[in-house]
């Protein structure tokens, strides 16, 4: 039986653990807290899916396949995690990102509906569109419930065999090479595996040095706001050109609204989770502009999370010694993937394809087309 240490029980490294127990690994997943503790990106309460990402296929097609992981994922568990309200993009040019979108959405047969301004009104109990080229809706996005989902994952991965190991992993090196081996120290303990997957978030960069990546420190907002302002009631929203994205009211948490463009550097295991006034300005700016009526709504609820960005947005997966494979750089827009990419690396890690070129260690040049952010902070 081939086997395997995943080390990060975020979305990805609890993605990928089910799906290897699944195919028949043996698989241990180590964690140093607990499987979506607040210091995990995912462990925000929400995350949005959707398919549009600009001109590139690639994670269209992916993010299409992860909506039918996620139904799947729910029958398995029994219980709702993602609520399919659609989403709307708001386009501030007529030939611009959600243009482009467009056009790949219903080259791949994923339906679209491009809509005037004025049919906003449809959607949202309040809009002001007048700023806007067109809306282009896509009626199956939404929102997953992000924290409770990564706890549902590692459930079922421990119901499906994985050894869950609440402890801190190290990388090790061979000491006449210097090189990485397939294993982790645990206490002092090595163990071995024929894998080792470094799926630890935004803690991959402190491990492993010269890696394309950078952390972010990202203030979520969450509004008190009037019951029409709910999901399923009104879709999930995007402002690509403007960075800003949100949803309805999910589980009494308030309508989010916050901006996808970069924080500051961040540190991960000690940053403060305070979020930043002039973030909360920035939305509240924002809602006047595009929901006027909620203008004044209160804050309910924030919280801190990061960002492991790379610069073009990519993600990283690379074996980088012989077993060791780093997998990482979610870059914001990486947990709605989820189910779909923890098959995606299983057959890598199984020898089936070679990785993308794309997600190579290698240098990058800068992009944000892949994001819902089109500018920075």
């Amino acid at each position: 039986m081939k086997s395997v240490i995943v080390v990060g029980a975020g979305i990805w490294g609890s993605s990928l653990a089910l799906r290897l127990a699944d195919d028949g690994w043996r698989v241990t997943l180590v964690e140093q807290h607990r499987p979506g503790h607040l210091r995990q990106a995912s462990a925000g309460e929400t995350r949005l899916l959707r398919c549009a990402h600009g001109g590139d296929e690639w994670y269209t097609r992916l993010a299409w396949q992860a909506r039918d992981g996620w139904r799947r994922l729910e029958e398995r568990a029994g219980e709702e995690l993602y609520l399919e309200a659609g989403m709307i993009w708001f386009a501030g040019t007529p030939d611009g990102w959600e243009h482009t979108s467009a056009q790949v959405l219903k080259n791949l047969d994923i339906e679209c509906e491009v809509l005037d301004p004025a049919d906003g009104g449809r959607f949202f109990p309040d809009f002001r569109g007048d700023d806007l080229s067109f809306l282009l809706r896509e009626p199956y996005a939404g929102v997953i419930r992000a924290r409770r989902a990564t706890q549902v994952t590692a459930a079922l991965a421990r119901d499906a065999g994985v050894r869950l190991v609440r402890a801190r992993a190290l990388p090790v090196r061979d000491e006449q090479t210097g090189s990485h081996l397939s294993a982790v120290e645990i206490d002092g303990e090595r163990q071995h595996a024929d894998r080792v997957v470094w799926a630890c978030g935004a803690w991959l960069p402190a491990l492993f040095d010269g890696l394309p990546m950078t952390v972010t420190k990202q203030d979520t907002l969450h509004f008190a706001v009037p019951p029409a302002w709910s999901l399923p009631e009104t879709p999930a929203w995007v402002d690509h050109g403007a960075a800003a994205y949100g949803h309805g009211d999910v589980d009494g948490v308030g309508m989010k609204a916050s901006t996808d463009g970069e924080g500051p550097p961040y540190e991960p295991e000690h940053g403060e989770r305070v979020v930043d006034p002039a973030g909360v300005e920035q939305a509240r700016t924002y809602l006047r502009r595009r929901f006027p009526s909620l203008a004044q709504a209160p804050v309910l609820f924030t919280q801190v999370g990061q960002y492991a960005l790379t610069p073009d947005a990519e993600w990283l997966l690379a074996e980088t010694a012989p077993g060791v494979w780093l997998l990482g750089g979610d870059s914001g827009h990486g947990f709605k993937h989820a189910p779909a990419l923890a098959g995606y690396v299983a057959g890598v890690l199984d020898g089936a394809y070679e990785p993308e070129p794309r997600f190579g260690p290698h240098e990058r040049t800068p992009a944000r087309e892949l994001r819902t952010s089109g500018r920075p902070r």
